[in-house]
C-alpha cells in the first residue's frame, strides 16, 4: 500500500514533465533557445537570483542565529513574521515591497529622495523581491540545524579564549554546512521561480525586469512555443543544479 501510495505521490510531479515533453516544439528548439527575449530572461534570472541566494545568505544566516541563540520577548512573533513569505501569497508580498519601498511608500520615498534610487521597475527591484520570498527558506533551515547541533564544541572553543565571532567562523559554520548549503540552493531555486511578487514590485521589462518565469507568462499568450521552450530550460537548470548538489548534502549528512 506505501509504494503503491508513494507511486501516486510520484506520478503527481512527473507527469507534468512528462506533458510538457509531449509538447515540446523540439524541431524548433534550437532557434528558440536564442531568441533575445529568452537570452535577456535567461541572463536576468541567473543574475537576479544569484545575487538575492548571495544576500538572503549574508542577512539570513546571522538572522537565524539570533532566532536560534538568543533568548528575547517576541521572538516566536519575529519567527512568525521571517516565515510569512512562506505561506503569504507573492503577490500580496509583492503589494506590500510596493507600499513599503515604491516610489511613494513608507521607506521608498525617503530613500529615493536622498539618494535617486528607485526599486520598482529595476533590477534591484527584482533581486529585492526574490530576496523577500527565498530568505525564509535559508533562515528555516539554518536554524534547525543551528538548534540540533551539538554545543559542547562551542562551548569548548570559547573557553579556550576564542572570540564569538572565531567560535561562529571556525566551529558553528563548520558544523551546519551541509545545511547551509541546502538553505542557499533552496533560496536560489525558489528566486528562480519567482513570479508574483517580482511582477507585482517589479514589473516585468524585458532586459530589466522581465526574468524566466515573467517571460513564460507573457510568451503564454504571443508564443505558445516560445513559453514551452522557456519552461523546459527552466526545468533542465534547476533540476541540474538540485541534482548535482543534492548528492553533495546526502554524503555529508551520512558521513559516507
Amino acid at each position: 500500500m506505501l509504494v503503491g501510495l508513494g507511486a501516486l505521490g510520484a506520478a503527481l510531479f512527473l507527469l507534468p514533465l512528462v506533458g510538457l515533453l509531449g509538447v515540446t516544439p523540439w524541431s524548433r528548439l534550437g532557434d528558440l533557445a536564442v531568441d533575445d527575449v529568452v537570452l535577456d530572461a535567461l541572463r536576468l534570472s541567473l543574475i537576479t537570483s544569484l545575487a538575492a541566494a548571495a544576500l538572503a545568505t549574508v542577512l539570513g544566516v546571522p538572522l537565524a542565529w539570533v532566532l536560534s541563540r538568543v533568548a528575547f520577548p517576541g521572538r516566536g512573533l519575529l519567527r512568525a513574521i521571517v516565515t510569512l513569505p512562506m505561506v503569504l501569497p507573492p503577490v500580496v508580498g509583492g503589494a506590500a515591497l510596493l507600499f513599503a519601498l515604491g516610489r511613494r511608500g513608507v521607506l521608498g520615498e525617503p530613500l529615493a529622495d536622498a539618494t535617486g534610487l528607485v526599486l520598482p521597475f529595476s533590477t534591484w527591484g527584482v533581486i529585492i523581491a526574490n530576496t523577500f520570498v527565498a530568505m525564509p527558506f535559508l533562515v528555516v533551515t539554518v536554524e534547525g540545524a543551528l538548534s540540533s547541533v551539538d554545543r559542547r564544541r562551542e562551548h569548548a572553543a570559547a573557553v579556550l579564549g576564542a572570540s564569538p565571532l572565531t567560535v561562529f567562523r571556525r566551529v558553528t559554520l563548520p558544523m551546519i554546512a551541509p545545511s547551509l548549503r541546502a538553505g542557499v540552493v533552496l533560496a536560489w531555486a525558489r528566486a528562480l521561480g519567482e513570479f508574483g511578487a517580482t511582477i507585482t514590485f517589479a514589473g516585468n521589462l524585458q532586459g530589466r525586469t522581465q526574468t524566466l518565469p515573467l517571460a513564460v507568462f507573457v510568451s503564454l499568450e504571443a508564443d505558445r512555443d516560445a513559453a514551452i521552450a522557456i519552461s523546459l530550460l527552466m526545468v533542465v537548470l534547476s533540476v541540474s543544479v538540485l541534482t548535482a548538489l543534492r548528492g553533495r548534502w546526502w554524503t555529508a549528512g551520512t558521513g559516507r
